[in-house]
């Protein structure tokens, strides 16, 4: 059910020029809303904004979380602030460690600050990776995390989110933050980009190209994929809700597939020539990098207090995802400069993609 909004609210939403950013942007525009996004687009872009741009009560701002005077500002003018700036992504985690880390700690205390300083309410963005290398069953709000050494990428990532939520934490107990924090479980949608060992979009580039879908050690590990729009109807959700306040919640789905699984369907729904390939986590990542075999969230908490129930299934997800690697590849095509060689798309004998019957 569509949470009724209020319609004098003004947002201000950081990084929200990023994947699930600016389809949280456009779901608060659509319902009357005004919006303010800062981002410094490091991973966001632009093109992600097309449609808010054209909208009067939107506001782009290019910036970043780091600056205090810029984030204090704009926290006053906004009534909600929407708080999802972060280094994301393993790939960018484990190539800009440091980087990422000062961005996801001091980033967020800066908006914190902000928001306690000005009374705003604030949701907060986590990550599954909180749980670190807990693979065990469906995981509650509650469950255990399990880290390895402090010297690996990875868990100073794992680390720096769950500093963002401690101090969110205590933010509320002791200062009376009006705070809800979120932790995303593995996300998917149109306008993911590829470039941050995202692994369905990834796989749907690889398979529209023709290229190998690259498979990180067995493809054994097992995963749960949600639609980004399933993902905003649940923020929108908690912000309605009085009961989300001083409380963290999962979002995400329990429909379990494999990696390599996962790489069979979308060859398959590609129609496309692409095989399987494997590589260590070595040669993806470097050396010392770890992984869990299974992460399936428990949403049980969500739903109570929202009502929440996901409306798209892994074949929208996957449908999506093949879309946009499609699009992608005709923009590329639309590009092609006269005389260079032409990228034909490999097809077996499966369904013909779309990209075939644009002429290119």
């Amino acid at each position: 059910m569509k949470p009724h909004m209020d319609r004098c609210s003004k947002y201000l939403v950081t990084g929200g020029a990023g994947f699930i950013g600016s389809h949280l942007v456009d779901a608060l525009l659509a319902d009357g809303n005004s919006v303010v996004v800062l981002d410094n687009l490091t991973t966001g872009r632009q093109e992600n904004l097309t449609q808010a741009r054209a909208n009067p009560r939107f506001r782009f701002v290019h910036g970043s979380v780091l600056d205090a005077p810029l984030v204090d500002e704009l926290v006053q003018e906004c009534k909600i602030v929407i708080h999802l700036a972060a280094a994301v992504g393993v790939k960018l985690i484990v190539e800009q460690p440091l980087r990422s880390f000062i961005t996801n700690t001091k980033g967020t205390e800066t908006v914190i600050e902000s928001a306690q300083r000005h009374d705003r309410r604030i949701l907060i963005a986590s990550t599954s990776e909180i749980y670190g290398k807990n693979s065990s069953g469906p995981l509650s709000e509650t469950a255990d995390r399990i880290l390895g050494s402090p010297s690996v990428a990875r868990w100073s990532y794992s680390t720096a989110k769950a500093v963002d939520e401690i101090m969110a934490c205590l933010y509320h107990r002791e200062r009376g933050l009006r705070s809800t924090v979120v932790r995303f479980f593995n996300t998917v949608g149109p306008r993911q980009s590829p470039a941050y060992g995202m692994v369905i979009p990834r796989f749907a580039r690889q398979a529209v190209l023709g290229e190998p879908l690259t498979i990180h050690a067995n493809g054994r590990q097992r995963r749960c994929f949600l639609h980004v729009a399933d993902a905003v109807a649940a923020l929108l959700l908690l912000l309605e809700q009085p009961e989300a306040v001083g409380e963290t919640f999962n979002i995400g789905v329990d429909d379990e597939i494999s990696i390599l699984e996962l790489a069979n369907r979308i060859i398959a729904e590609t129609g496309s020539v692409s095989r399987v390939e494997h590589l260590s986590y070595a040669e993806a990542y470097g050396a010392d990098f770890e992984d869990m075999e299974r992460r399936v969230p428990d949403t049980t908490k969500l739903r109570a207090v929202t009502g929440w129930q996901p409306r798209h299934s892994l074949a929208d997800v996957l449908a999506d995802a093949i879309a946009d690697a499609r699009a992608a590849w005709r923009d590329n095509q639309s590009a092609h400069v006269p005389g260079a060689p032409e990228q034909r798309l490999p097809v077996t004998d499966g369904p013909v993609p779309e990209t075939a019957l644009a002429g290119r």
